[in-house]
């Protein structure tokens, strides 16, 4: 018999290779944490810390701010958040990003416009404890639809407007929900358009980026 404090080789590999993977690991963690870190803070960038989208999506807000400000008794404020939302990194992504909020934003519409309609049917003055079933109804409806469309981040856009229809109304609710859809979809349109007519390559152009990509890949192809 050995002593206990004598090893054996495979136990010694045991042991190596359990510390290769604990620092393996770590290692991940660390490229990991560092990658994340990187995409937050773009390093081709002519604002230290912002990238091209974060510039597109402020300038899609302001400028549906601005178009705003020529209409009379209009609010900004909900097609400003439709543009925030539908800016993505390309025209693809704010496709389905505009398109997400804009059709989550219908369906819970209609949906909440639904049921108000018939809680009021039913109680003219209202019943806090009718909504109850209601929401959770129309939640799962919302939920249905979006996965039927194959929308399925209409959902949480949605599922805001359905509850404030539900739950915080103003007294011309059919305008409330008819204003708060066309606002989002100006505002999902006002950044397709940004992103369509500023995309990434023409930025980097103006920027003078791609000049430098190509003089980096040029040395390191020497």
């Amino acid at each position: 018999m050995r002593s206990s404090g004598e090893q054996t080789g495979q136990e010694v590999e045991e042991r190596i290779m359990q510390s290769s993977e604990e620092q393996t690991g770590q290692g991940v963690e660390e490229r990991a944490v560092q990658s994340h870190t990187e995409l937050h803070n773009p390093v081709h960038a002519p604002i230290p810390g912002l990238g091209f989208r974060s510039i597109k999506t402020a300038l899609a807000a302001a400028f549906t701010a601005l178009i705003y400000a020529f209409l009379p008794n209009s609010n900004p404020t909900f097609a400003c958040i439709g543009a925030i939302f539908g800016m993505g990194a390309d025209m693809e992504e704010s496709r389905r990003s505009g398109g997400n909020r804009f059709f989550g934003t219908v369906i819970g519409g209609f949906i909440g416009l639904g049921l108000y309609w018939l809680e009021h049917a039913a109680y003219p003055e209202g019943c806090y404890w009718l909504r109850l079933p209601m929401v959770f109804l129309g939640i799962i409806a919302l939920i249905s639809m979006c996965v039927l469309f194959h929308w399925p981040g209409g959902v949480q856009p949605g599922g805001v407007v359905l509850c404030i229809i539900l739950f915080n109304t103003p007294a011309h609710h059919i305008d409330y929900a008819i204003h708060r859809m066309l606002d989002t979809g100006v505002g999902v349109v006002i950044a397709l358009v940004v992103n369509y007519f500023l995309p990434r390559s023409r930025l980097e152009r103006w920027f003078g980026l791609d000049r430098e990509r190509k003089t980096k890949r040029s040395f390191f192809h020497r």
